[in-house]
């Protein structure tokens, strides 16, 4: 019985990764657009403010524009599967995840049920 609420609780802290570094990104890209007035030449090759990949997740940035971007961190090695992603407008989803778990199109999920806490 204990073993699954650890490996569950284990994910889950896994998952806290992505979850703080898209919420901080989101900030710089903010930032970014304040500044520049547009979200073009952020991920720029040589200069990128993309973060590079942590532990559990590689980043990247999709399509910039003037006025839109989709921020997106995707699992790699005990993460893999899950898939999340910010935008400009603050919307949060994750559109992947390992079988067994539910996808959200409002929520990053951090349970397999499909629940978020952030």
């Amino acid at each position: 019985i204990a073993v699954p609420s650890y490996n569950s609780y284990v994910m889950r802290a896994r998952l806290v990764e992505a979850h703080g570094v898209l919420a901080s990104t989101q900030n710089k890209l903010e930032q970014f657009w304040t500044n520049h007035r547009s979200y073009e030449g952020f991920d720029k090759e040589g200069a990128s403010l993309v973060p590079d990949g942590g532990l559990n997740f590689d980043y990247s940035l999709e399509d910039p524009t003037v006025s839109s971007y989709t921020l997106v961190a995707t699992g790699k090695d005990a993460a893999a599967g899950f898939v999340y992603t910010i935008d400009q407008a603050g919307n949060r989803a994750t559109t992947e995840a390992p079988e067994g778990w539910t996808t959200s199109d409002e929520c990053w999920v951090d349970r397999k049920d499909g629940s978020c806490t952030q």
